[in-house]
């Protein structure tokens, strides 16, 4: 029977040096999902955005395999996975048709890994699920390093990879160079979910990536308030999720995808009223 009685403890639980870890990953994954969020929504790419985390699945269970960093192998595989995305779906519908091809032989190829290793097998639910509080400084570092780049890169190519994100058939007869845009953000979309995963698993992915975007996108009337406003909804699930795990003993993700998912319905509540 699971125990969700309130823990007098739980401010000293949210003094302990793994919880700072989390609070400070949450601000890093919160920056990268919420301004990636924005564009996924747009591109029309969520299903891609999922299939990245399962597509990293093989990386993670095969680097168990080997003794390698989950992240690492997760990362590889990602972007491997993105790039072919990316360079097989020039349009959304070849997109979808890419995704789902390598999406199935990526998970295939992640449970043959997971029954050639206990380890690996062991570490399913955690890759699956997530556990950011076990988290390590080195992960974080590796985060805050990913933010700025991300960053910097989203500052030189900001303006074409925006306007083929809202209307490509339009930005390709501007001369935007559509096929570079996708493998662009399919690459960065893999780093992106290489980060969140930690904090929510492969499967629950939509809680930081997209659905604080779509938040976003119903409350925001600009594309760079609705990438703030994401990443700031996105912060609040996770820190919130951290908090209230702390005072009732429950898995950080469950909390953080059902904030999440209530932060979404209370705007999609709001706008339905304002348009009445």
């Amino acid at each position: 029977m699971i125990d969700f009685s309130f823990d007098p403890e739980w401010m000293y639980t949210l003094t302990a040096p793994f919880m700072a870890n989390a609070f400070l990953a949450g601000l890093c994954i919160a920056v990268a999902a919420g301004v990636m969020g924005y564009f996924t929504i747009a591109r029309h790419s969520t299903f891609a955005a999922h299939a990245l985390a399962h597509i990293g699945l093989p990386g993670a269970t095969g680097a168990v395999l080997l003794g390698l960093p989950v992240s690492l192998g997760l990362g590889a595989f990602a972007l491997g996975g993105a790039l072919v995305i990316g360079a097989l779906g020039k349009r959304a519908s070849q997109r979808e048709i890419a995704t789902g091809t390598v999406l199935a032989f990526a998970t295939g190829l992640g449970l043959f890994f997971a029954r050639l290793s206990s380890s690996a097998s062991q570490q399913m639910q955690s890759i699956l699920f997530g556990s950011i509080l076990t988290i390590t400084t080195g992960q974080i570092v590796g985060f805050a390093i990913f933010d700025a780049i991300l960053l910097a890169v989203l500052a030189v190519i900001y303006r074409p990879l925006l306007f083929s994100s809202v209307d490509e058939q339009v930005a390709q007869a501007k001369g935007v160079p559509i096929g570079a845009m996708n493998v662009a953000f399919m690459a960065i979309m893999a780093g992106v979910i290489t980060i969140a995963v930690p904090a929510v698993g492969t499967l629950l992915i939509f809680a930081l990536v997209i659905t604080p975007a779509a938040t976003a996108n119903i409350l925001a009337g600009t594309p760079l308030r609705a990438m703030l406003l994401a990443s700031a909804l996105c912060l609040a699930a996770i820190w919130g999720g951290l908090v209230l795990a702390a005072m009732f003993p429950a898995p950080p993700s469950f909390i953080i995808v059902t904030l999440s998912t209530l932060f979404w319905a209370a705007a999609k509540g709001w706008d339905a009223m304002r348009r009445r």
